[in-house]
């Protein structure tokens, strides 16, 4: 479908770049809308930029072929990050470049009175971040009274960074008439509230096909260890080979390591975080534009609005947040119609997580291992056969040498240095370890006799658990509710595949499912910087040291036997039956029975020990050591006085002003 009826001198830039048709959001765009706000869904990657580019023309431009003389901006677009805002200018330039605009770019991390400036020189369009035009809007630079139109994009995005006021303040201070384009992946609660209070009756178009979230990227979860991450990222770059690949991590730390990592191994490695400088952030993104780079190591920074060419691959080193945070990750590939592959490396101690986070946002993975370095080999050698530069043409002053390299040498020898030279710059692939899938154990039965409740010693004879052992006990506080999570940190197993736990004073032992001894003894082999606790099978006897001993080797109804009794003086078995000592008797007194207990009778006190009071003689009680004496009234004191007090002396005082005196 052609685009619809637009201006001409858009009409000639989109000829110029080789659009021959709109997307579908371009195309709902402009439907005869008119002159009216609009509420924009759309995923990343659907021209969104041009999208509300052609959709302002007709305010900015009307019937003019050109805009005219620079002065307060007349559009206004603002995003949530440096990358995006520089972005959206990018294409403005060329959407505008026929109508002789003049653009300009106010973020952070660059030179502020540059940016006033071009402000205060007059401009046609302005792109920035929300704080950054806030401040300029504080200081005078930026006069909004002339605007025309305001382009709220990545909406959602902005007020979930905390950019809520900037944006309000903003919209405040710009003319009510202005027409203003709101653009988000979603419409939350948030989004609608703000466009019911900053929108005049905005057309709402939705271009999101729910059914089918981000069609031309396939999505891909691989099963790693806990410990092998790194190991990970380098298997799948090697064995996917993509012209360009985004890599995300959740902090600052992880890519810094992440990258450097990548570096030592052979892979051309650029990173991307919120600490870096915009000039270090812009040559990062120019050097994978450019070819310079093929691998770019991020924080989520770089998950909203990028655009970067050839990117067929990313991958989530780390699992993000929430599914929002998925999608746009995955969204930096599969744009414009190409296809994308999205990987998620999913440890064993979080595979419930994955689970929910694809399940939320209604994706369809495949789950399998990590690439093996035997496949990567097998991919390199399909790769090889088919080199591009098979398919080139030598120089026509090649032939003398070709001539006396295929005579001088055997197809042996050429054949190897091709393959030196072809793979000199192929980072080594790594030895991973498939932890396996899903729960490891098997269903009990309904009549199971190793159903909930098997002792120990039943599931060992059933050939289903492995002992194991640690060098820490009560004497260092051990606990379940922590070491259960430290041994799937070491093992890379997750709690399913651990059964019964059992703590001494000196150490602790724990059951591993048999299905995943082998991949656990491995791992616990190498993963032993947790606390220096390093966990050894424990031998069968002698399992429970300090309970029940001499353990059977046949079975039966107990899995120990009790020690026997000593044997007596006659040698025969058994306990002896229980002898009573006679009672010793007292002197003077014979043998035999103990006599039965002679009671005391109680002696009552003689009569006229506890002779009443005499009726008259009580004293007052006295409340301690310091009880004061009854009072006592004196015949001399006038009535209504306060006793104590002789007449004529001194007022009773009733705070600070006193009281009256006595007369």
């Amino acid at each position: 479908m052609p685009f619809p009826a637009i201006h001409p001198a858009l009409d000639r830039a989109l000829a110029n770049k080789g659009y021959a048709e709109p997307t579908p959001v371009q195309a709902a765009v402009l439907e005869g809308h008119g002159e009216a706000d609009m509420l924009v869904s759309a995923q990343t990657g659907s021209g969104k930029t041009v999208a509300f580019g052609l959709a302002a023309a007709s305010s900015l431009l009307g019937e003019n072929e050109t805009f005219g003389p620079a002065d307060a901006p007349l559009m206004l677009a603002i995003a949530p990050t440096r990358e995006l805002a520089l972005q959206v200018s990018a294409e403005l330039e060329w959407l505008y470049g026929e109508s002789k605009a003049k653009i300009t770019t106010c973020v952070g991390g660059m030179d502020a009175r540059k940016e006033a400036r071009a402000l205060n020189f007059g401009i046609h369009i302005v792109v920035g971040t929300p704080g950054r035009l806030k401040d300029h809007i504080d200081r005078g630079n930026l006069d909004l009274s002339a605007l025309k139109v305001l382009v709220l994009d990545e909406a959602d995005e902005m007020l979930d960074m905390g950019f809520r006021e900037d944006l309000e303040y903003i919209l405040e201070q710009s003319p009510e008439d202005r027409r203003t384009l709101l653009f988000s992946a979603t419409i939350a609660r948030d989004i609608a509230m703000m466009a019911k209070r900053y929108q005049r009756d905005a057309v709402r178009i939705d271009t999101v096909d729910r059914s089918q979230p981000h069609s031309d990227i396939e999505y891909r979860a691989l099963r790693i260890a806990p410990n092998e991450i790194e190991h990970a990222v380098v298997n799948v770059l090697r064995f996917y080979e993509a012209p360009g690949a985004l890599v995300f991590c959740s902090t600052r730390d992880s890519v810094r390591h992440l990258q450097s990592s990548l570096l030592e191994r052979g892979f051309a490695t650029v990173a991307l975080s919120g600490e870096m400088g915009q000039r270090e952030r812009t040559d990062a993104l120019q050097a994978l534009r450019d070819g310079r780079a093929r691998v770019c190591v991020a924080t989520d920074v770089a998950a909203r609005g990028l655009d970067l060419p050839d990117l067929g691959l990313v991958i989530h080193a780390e699992l993000p947040i929430n599914k929002a945070t998925m999608l746009h990750r995955s969204g930096r590939t599969g744009r414009a119609g190409k296809k994308g592959t999205s990987i998620l490396l999913v440890p064993s101690s979080r595979r419930r997580k994955a689970e929910m986070l694809l399940g939320s946002a209604g994706v369809e993975a495949t789950w399998a291992g990590a690439p093996t370095a035997d496949e990567i080999l097998a991919k390199d050698e399909q790769r090889l056969l088919a080199a591009p530069v098979f398919a080139q043409e030598g120089a026509e002053d090649d032939a003398g040498l070709i001539a006396r390299l295929v005579a001088e040498r055997t197809p042996e020898d050429l054949a190897r240095a091709l393959l030196v030279l072809l793979r000199k710059d192929l980072p080594a692939p790594e030895d991973l370890t498939d932890p396996g899938q899903g729960p490891q154990r098997k269903p009990r039965e309904a009549g199971d006799k190793f159903a909930a409740g098997a002792s120990p010693f039943e599931r060992l004879q059933a050939d289903e658990v492995s002992w194991f052992r640690m060098d820490i006990g009560r004497n260092r506080n051990a606990d379940p509710k922590w070491l259960i999570p430290m041994i799937c940190r070491i093992g890379g197993i997750t709690k399913q595949q651990i059964g019964s736990i059992k703590t001494f004073p000196e150490e602790t032992r724990f059951e591993i499912a048999n299905t995943h001894v082998e991949a656990f003894r491995k791992l616990a082999a190498m993963n032993t910087q947790e606390a220096n606790i390093t966990p050894s099978e424990a031998p069968h006897a002698g399992m429970f040291k300090g309970g029940t001993r001499n353990r059977r080797d046949e079975g039966g109804e107990r899995p120990y036997a009790k020690k026997p009794f000593r044997r007596d003086e006659d040698g025969e078995g058994g306990r002896p039956p229980f002898k009573k000592k006679p009672w010793r008797a007292r002197e003077g007194e014979g043998g035999g029975e103990r006599p039965a207990f002679n009671k005391k009778p109680y002696a009552p006190r003689p009569e006229g020990e506890r002779a009443e009071r005499p009726e008259g003689d009580k004293k007052p009680f006295a409340k301690g050591p310091g009880a004061k004496k009854p009072f006592k009234p004196k015949s001399d004191f006038k009535a209504g006085s306060k006793p104590g007090f002789k007449p004529g002396g001194k007022p009773f005082a009733k705070g600070p002003k006193g009281g009256k005196r006595f007369d």
